[in-house]
């Protein structure tokens, strides 16, 4: 029987692990040096940084030429590459995760862990305060309906 299909993008981890580390490197940015070769600083004495961006499970999708971040998790499926995937998407929830602390950064980290990662979630799991007062209403216009009218 003949394969359905397109081929697989990598065939191994290391075709991929090289291109991980990359990404990774390319969202640090670089140092902003003076003609002279020294950093060039802020007000506050820390290095001026040109180019730095968040990693991002999409960002690391593209990296690696996925056309989607779906393609990507699908790969990470895949029992020769789910712990080099695993391992890079959790450097990302890393990073998302220490933004929550940051006040310029928490909504964005938080809406990226309960999208891009197992077990976030903005309501804990026993809290079923809304499905109780739903059914509360769909039973009481029940009850109503079966009550004889005085």
């Amino acid at each position: 029987m003949a394969k359905i299909g397109r081929p697989p993008r990598y065939t191994s981890k290391e075709q991929i692990e090289g291109l991980i580390e990359d990404y990774f490197e390319s969202c640090e940015g670089e140092m902003l040096k003076d003609g002279e070769g020294r950093p060039i600083l802020t007000k506050f004495g820390e290095p001026v940084i040109i180019g730095k961006k968040p990693p991002t499970v999409t960002g690391l999708a593209l990296a690696l030429g996925f056309a989607t971040r779906t393609a990507l998790l699908n790969y990470q499926g895949r029992k020769e590459f789910a712990d080099t995937i695993t391992r890079a998407k959790t450097y990302i929830e890393e990073y998302a995760e220490r933004r929550l602390y940051d006040r310029d950064g928490v909504h964005g980290a938080k809406f990226s862990l309960i999208n891009n990662f197992r077990g976030w979630s903005e309501h804990p799991k026993g809290d079923n305060a809304d499905i109780i007062d739903k059914l509360d209403d769909i039973l009481g216009g029940i009850d109503n309906a079966v009550k004889p009218k005085p």
